[in-house]
Formats: C-alpha cells, sequence, structure tokens
C-alpha cells in the first residue's frame, strides 16, 4: 500500500505473514471471515462456533470415511463410540495442535486443572519425538 494513504487509515487488519500479489486475495480473506457468520451462508450455523478461533485451543483432527486410506487408520478411539473418551482424545490432540503450531496462545489463556494435566502430558509425549 502506498504509505501516502497510511494517514488515512484508521485501522489494519492482517491475514497473516506472507505476501500476495496484490489486494485482492486478502480482501477476498477477509469478506469470507465476515459473510461466513451471517445467517443462512454456513450450512451448520452452530458449526462457526467450534473453530479453531472460537475457542481456547486450535482444532483437532478430523476424520472421514474410509477407516482406511493408504494405511492411515481413523484411531480406534473415534470409533469406540464412547462419548468421554472421544471428548478426552479431541481436548488432548486440540491442545497438541495449539502446542505444536501456536504456543504463544497458551500463554494468554487460563487452563483448568485437566487442561494443565494434559499439556504436561503433550509436553512430555512430543519431547519423545
Amino acid at each position: 500500500m502506498d504509505e501516502r494513504v497510511c494517514k488515512f487509515v484508521d485501522e489494519e487488519i492482517s491475514i497473516g505473514d506472507y505476501i500476495t500479489t496484490g489486494g485482492e486475495l486478502p480482501a477476498m480473506v477477509i469478506i469470507d471471515a465476515v459473510v461466513r457468520v451471517l445467517p443462512n451462508v454456513v450450512g451448520n450455523p452452530n458449526s462457526i462456533y467450534n473453530e479453531s478461533f472460537m475457542s481456547k485451543f486450535l482444532d483437532f483432527p478430523q476424520y472421514t470415511r474410509p477407516r482406511t486410506f493408504n494405511g492411515w487408520r481413523v484411531p480406534k478411539v473415534l470409533l469406540s463410540g464412547n462419548h468421554r473418551k472421544i471428548f478426552y482424545w479431541r481436548l488432548k490432540e486440540s491442545i497438541r495442535a495449539t502446542y505444536k503450531y501456536r504456543p504463544e496462545r497458551l500463554k494468554n489463556i487460563n487452563l483448568t486443572e485437566e487442561e494443565r494435566e494434559i499439556l504436561s502430558e503433550v509436553i512430555k509425549e512430543e519431547e519423545k519425538n
């Protein structure tokens, strides 16, 4: 952006730490991010409340069909039907993703005792790998 125009700008928005070839793509990203919260834009309106930036942690890994793809399997716990174990697995994997990819987020949130224990577990596991 031409620096001479900056004196007219009252707010800057970043879409990330990268450069695009023009302003069209960042504009489309912002439009998409804003429009998707309008009624009837997203198929299931409740889904926007379960996304990475709407909760403390990044999202847990998602799996679809088939159960096995190129030798990689859906984790057994997700097929178990045990909702408590599935909830725990998802929480742990969300904490793991946040620890690996956005650790600075963990400094700015209040963790429950359970979340602190899970984070300690994740740190130990990640240090082994």
